[in-house]
């Protein structure tokens, strides 16, 4: 297999696994203000994306993938809301585990890594395209 080839593929595996991390974020930030309904209840708990490599041995290729998507065990938030029905006996609520300055840190850290990683695909291309227009 050809080493720009190669690049693009693994490059195309670094954009699927960060579009799944920046789903697993946009679904964390869309949930940031869900709280339980009762009492007893637990309101949504913030995911995590955790990625492995991956080699295709066919290829020779290692490549990364998403490993998991994990929830995470911090502590929920506790908010001070006694006439919410879900208000314990001393007046707070559940609220995610899910701090919004950190969902945007992922997010823009899962842009950078996507547009890198399609940066290195449209210099594959561009470069087999010279390639090619060189060998004619």
């Amino acid at each position: 297999m050809d080493e720009l080839t190669k690049s693009t593929r693994i490059a195309i595996a670094g954009m699927k696994a960060q579009s799944e991390r920046l789903r697993v974020v946009s679904e964390n930030m869309a949930n940031a203000d869900s709280v339980a309904q009762t009492p007893e209840g637990l309101p949504y708990r913030r995911k995590v994306v955790t990625f492995r490599t991956e080699l295709d041995r066919a290829s020779g290729i290692s490549a990364v993938k998403v490993d998991k998507v994990r929830p995470d065990n911090s502590e929920f938030q506790r908010r001070y809301d006694p006439k919410h029905p879900a208000a314990d006996r001393d007046g707070y609520i559940l609220a995610p585990n899910i701090n919004p300055l950190i969902e945007m840190m992922d997010m823009r850290e899962a842009q950078r890594s996507y547009e890198a990683n399609m940066n290195v695909i449209n210099t594959s291309r561009t470069l087999m395209t010279r390639t090619v227009e060189m060998l004619r």
